[in-house]
């Protein structure tokens, strides 16, 4: 059990039967800073807590007689607060889902399948890219042929160009950091 969920159901006030005083979220006045890992866990910590309030809540519910009705009281209240705090971090959280993958989970499918269609998706993607460049390989190597047969010194003195370009953009990569591909080093 999380540090959240212990506080949510320690309680304070009312004897055994798990009351809880209202209280604001220790983790959200303490560090408001913008990490936006940060943020999310904060997110994830204030659900939770939530989802504990709402058992709690359930519990006095089934069991509800006229005594449970302040405590009833209380944890309404503290429900209500922690879902004012929820939102409030909320708006800190930048995430940005698609709609396919909340259709998905509309219609009691795994969002997974987003995930892999979406990956399936950019390998079929890859392969047809993968075959044009291939393509344009094969017709390069082709042409080069024909080109030589027809114009050898011409092919030749072309050859010697694009090796003395080659060796220079790969002694200026070297010498800026910048991978044979454009990339930069990390």
């Amino acid at each position: 059990m999380d540090p959240s969920q212990s506080a949510a159901t320690a309680g304070t006030g009312g004897g055994g039967n798990g009351t809880i005083n209202p209280q604001a979220n220790d983790t959200a006045a303490t560090t408001a800073g913008d990490d936006p890992k940060q943020n999310l866990n904060q997110v994830i910590n204030s659900i939770q807590k939530t989802l504990g309030l709402l058992h709690q809540l359930y519990l006095t519910v089934s069991s509800f007689n006229g005594a449970s009705q302040l405590p009833l009281l209380q944890r309404l209240n503290s429900l209500v607060m922690e879902l004012d705090n929820m939102d409030k971090l909320a708006e800190k959280c930048n995430i940005q889902v698609p709609m396919e993958v909340l259709n998905l989970i509309d219609d009691g499918k795994n969002p997974d399948e987003f995930t892999r269609d979406v990956i399936n998706s950019c390998i079929a993607k890859n392969q047809i890219t993968k075959g044009k460049t291939d393509a344009f390989k094969g017709f390069r190597r082709h042409l080069l042929e024909e080109l030589e047969q027809t114009f050898p010194d011409e092919v030749e003195s072309y050859r010697e160009i694009r090796a003395a370009s080659a060796a220079e953009l790969k002694r200026l990569a070297q010498a800026q950091s910048i991978l044979p591909n454009g990339d930069m080093k990390g």
